[in-house]
């Protein structure tokens, strides 16, 4: 059994993805953006999905700039994208690859801290929809890509709340209760049918957006940055981790 112990030890040698394919979702920003640029810098070709293409943009230059391999760019809105956008999205990447060696789900909404009597029906609906129902969509389209010879990675991202819920937590710690649970069911149907691994990861207190929003009062210089993270993000995605699967990481220890 792999811990938060070991994955905050691990040192990843510098090919560990070269020549593969991964997407990252919330890429333009945040973790999303750190992972990208870890995954190119250790040899992966970059698929960068978000909803703003200036930021995805952003990320793609400065991907190029440092001669990683070239990354491709496909936006998308997690909130309004339906079926037929995901088969796109896995027609595209089907045309130009032919496979997919990793996924990381991880684009979130925080959505309102209030009270359930207070939530307002729309925001819940949409924070569902970008939080748990878009990566099971996404997940859905692009597992047989992912099931290949050499079997791809799919990660989650949990959080905290989503394993004990806290009050004005809403649907965010709801929607992240259930992601948890799909990552168990999926990596579960797949174990023995398929070389896939699917694991989930919680970042933790980390310097992000979404951090300063939920915890505006918090000094960020005393919260680790996405950075310091992302030796968790590149054991999961690379070969290393090949033999795990339906576990729950917690990044910080």
């Amino acid at each position: 059994m792999i811990d938060s112990e070991f994955l905050a030890q691990y040192h990843a040698r510098e090919n560990l993805l070269k020549n593969k394919i991964i997407l990252v979702t919330g890429a333009g920003d945040g973790i999303g953006r750190s992972a990208a640029m870890e995954f190119a810098r250790h040899g992966a070709t970059v698929i960068l999905v978000g909803r703003t293409l200036a930021k995805l943009e952003s990320v793609y230059d400065e991907i190029e700039a440092a001669g990683f391999p070239q990354p491709a760019i496909f936006p998308i809105n997690l909130e309004s994208a339906l079926e037929q956008d995901y088969r796109a999205l896995h027609d595209a990447i089907k045309d130009e690859f032919s496979r997919l060696d990793g996924l990381l789900h991880n684009a979130s909404e925080l959505g309102p801290r209030t009270p359930l009597t207070h939530y307002a029906p729309e925001q819940w609906q949409k924070i569902l929809q970008v939080n748990l129902t878009a990566p099971f969509l996404l997940s859905k389209a692009l597992i047989p890509l992912l099931d290949h010879d050499k079997g791809g990675s799919i990660v989650f991202t949990g959080s905290s709340v989503g394993r004990k819920g806290k009050a004005y937590w809403g649907a965010y710690a709801v929607s992240k209760a259930a992601t948890e649970n799909l990552m168990q069911v999926l990596a579960d149907e797949l174990e023995g049918i398929s070389k896939i691994r699917v694991n989930s990861i919680n970042p933790g207190a980390t310097r992000t957006r979404m951090r300063a929003s939920a915890f505006p009062a918090e000094d960020p210089s005393a919260l680790v940055t996405p950075d310091d993270l992302m030796n968790r993000y590149l054991f999961l995605m690379g070969p290393d981790s090949e033999l795990i699967n339906g576990q729950c990481f917690d990044a910080q220890p």
